[in-house]
């Protein structure tokens, strides 16, 4: 069955094979969080980005191959419930961005914009998007063969419809409205397919219409 991103909590996964990596999505309760596990085509290293709930289940995606890396794009809890659990049993290493780094519950390795998170001979980029939260992060991956496309994972940062929500903070939507402007739609082609923290992909170019209208409306 060809990719959709269309997974819910306690379905069955959903999985994208790229030449270099393949995309496991699966949907974690009670609040349909996402959670991405990456696997190197050429070394089998795997990265999981949110760590969300149901450790046990996350565990079961990995199969016989180890985990080295654990990414969370943000603070807020329903991202992290699980990350204790998961890097207990794999004794893999935990990411996120300094800014939000001190409200998860193990340590981590902090990382900056524009830094590159590797997982087997994997490159991923780090987009600091500040709005959502200090230290929400995107991690974008080019996929190099021909034909290829970029894959964006976006946390909540940006989603189907608009970007993540700022609780009417006037000042955190114009600047996460900015980032996801300037440092996504106005860098990335329309095919860049990303994968956000709750809910269905999209395509930069199905969201690219509609930028004027969010930024009218404050959400």
């Amino acid at each position: 069955m060809p990719y959709t991103g269309d997974v819910t909590p306690g379905g069955p996964p959903d999985v994208r094979e790229l030449s270099a990596l393949t995309i496991t999505k699966v949907s974690v309760g009670p609040m349909d969080n996402n959670a991405y596990l990456l696997r190197c085509a050429e070394t089998g290293d795997q990265l999981l980005i949110d760590a969300a709930n149901e450790p046990q289940r996350l565990l079961s995606l990995l199969g016989t191959g180890s985990l080295s890396t654990v990414v969370t794009t943000h603070r807020h809890q329903d991202h992290w419930q699980a990350l204790s659990d998961v890097v207990a049993a794999t004794g893999a290493r935990a990411v996120a961005h300094a800014a939000d780094a001190d409200a998860l519950p193990v340590p981590v390795e902090p990382v900056a914009d524009g830094d590159t998170i590797t997982v087997g001979r994997v490159s991923l980029e780090v987009i600091h998007l500040v709005g959502h939260t200090p230290g929400s992060i995107a991690l974008l991956y080019r996929d190099p063969t021909p034909g290829g496309f970029p894959h964006l994972f976006t946390g909540d940062s940006l989603f189907p419809g608009g970007v993540g929500n700022t609780r009417g903070n006037a000042a955190n939507f114009a600047s996460l409205i900015n980032d996801v402007e300037r440092k996504l739609f106005d860098r990335l082609p329309d095919e860049t397919w990303f994968y956000p923290g709750h809910g269905r992909d999209s395509t930069l170019g199905a969201e690219r219409p509609s930028l004027p209208e969010w930024r009218a409306r404050g959400w």
